[in-house]
This record gives structure tokens, C-alpha cells and sequence, in this order.
């Protein structure tokens, strides 16, 4: 069975078009997304794939209706490919029904992977300079002054206050509080 998936914009686009093609490449169940997201939960896809059994075939109008990355087709043609569900993209001529098919889904999973690797060397040796340099990368540290330190060791210390009291005047999350009074030994035993 041959079961039509179509994804359109709510507000520039019209499913009229898709759904002709797609019924006239024999579709007969069609499934619908309206979305104005690219990643948008797709829930006419789910159900598309929930409905498909093994030998059936999807088919859709044009790939940057299916998918909305590299990534995210591989991993949906991967789950068909598991299930022994067939892909038809119509506008982009793929039929993995076809040899030539699934020497196209076997090239799209080459250039997934070749895009990851580059994607890979351009952010390695920026990552090495940066270190170089001293930067280090992560979220920036709350108590990086050396005085805001001694502060809360020493409000910690008088005891009038509370530990959500010093955090608050700090501005700091409670594990923060802790890390930077374990770090300095400030921490009594009493504390769990």
C-alpha cells in the first residue's frame, strides 16, 4: 500500500498541491502536517508510521517536506528501513522500491556522515586555540571573584544566616554554595 505523508506552512501554503501529486501517485491513505516550525512536532508523521506496515511505501511530494535536516532524514529513513517500509520522494525522484533507490538512501547516509566529520574538523582545532588561549569553554562561574568567595565563607561562617539566605544574597544556586565551601574547606561536618 502506498500511504501519502504531506507537511505544509499554516500560514503560506496550501496541502492541495501535495495532495494531488501524491493521489495520483496512487496513494491511499494521506497523512497531514501543519506546522509554521521546521521541528515541529509532526504528528501526521507519527501516525504515517504508526499506519505503515512492512512492504508498504511512504511517499512524500518533496524531501524538505518530510525532513527538516540532514540528520533527522537519515534517522526517518533508517526507521523504515528497519521496519521493510519503502520511500518514495516524488520531486527528487527516490525509490528505495528501485536499485537506483537505495543507491540514493545509501549516498544520503555517506553525505550524513561526511557532514558530521566536517562539521568535526572545523570545531576541534577551534576548540585546541581556545584552550591555548585559556578559555575553557562551559558556563561561566558564578563566584569567580576571589572576595565574593570570602564573602560567603565568611556570612557561612557567622552563622546568623541561612544557607538559602546566603545564596539568594549571592546570587547562587545551593550545589554552587557548596562546591565553592567544600573547595576552601570551609565546611563543617555538620552539613550533609
Amino acid at each position: 500500500m502506498k500511504i501519502g505523508y504531506i507537511r505544509v506552512s499554516k500560514h503560506e501554503q496550501h496541502e492541495a498541491l501535495q495532495t494531488e501529486a501524491l493521489k495520483k501517485a496512487g496513494c491511499e491513505e494521506l497523512f497531514l502536517d501543519k506546522s509554521t516550525k521546521p521541528a515541529s512536532k509532526r504528528q501526521g508523521l507519527e501516525e504515517a508510521l504508526l499506519f505503515a506496515r512492512p512492504g508498504d511505501t511512504l511517499v512524500v511530494w518533496k524531501l524538505d517536506c518530510f525532513s527538516y535536516s540532514l540528520k533527522h532524514l537519515i534517522k526517518t529513513l533508517n526507521i523504515l528501513k528497519e521496519r521493510s517500509i519503502h520511500f518514495i520522494s516524488l520531486t527528487e525522484k527516490i525509490d528505495t522500491t528501485m536499485s537506483d533507490g537505495q543507491g540514493t538512501f545509501h549516498l544520503i547516509g555517506l553525505l550524513a556522515e561526511f557532514d558530521h566529520d566536517l562539521s568535526r574538523a572545523r570545531t576541534d582545532p577551534g576548540l585546541a586555540v581556545a584552550r591555548a588561549r585559556g578559555r575553557k569553554g562551559g558556563r561561566p562561574k558564578k563566584l569567580l571573584a576571589p572576595d565574593k568567595v570570602l564573602l560567603a565563607q565568611h556570612m557561612y561562617a557567622d552563622k546568623s544566616l541561612s544557607i538559602q539566605e546566603i545564596c539568594s544574597a549571592l546570587g547562587i544556586s545551593r550545589s554552587t554554595f557548596y562546591r565553592y565551601v567544600e573547595k576552601t574547606g570551609a565546611q563543617d561536618a555538620s552539613l550533609s
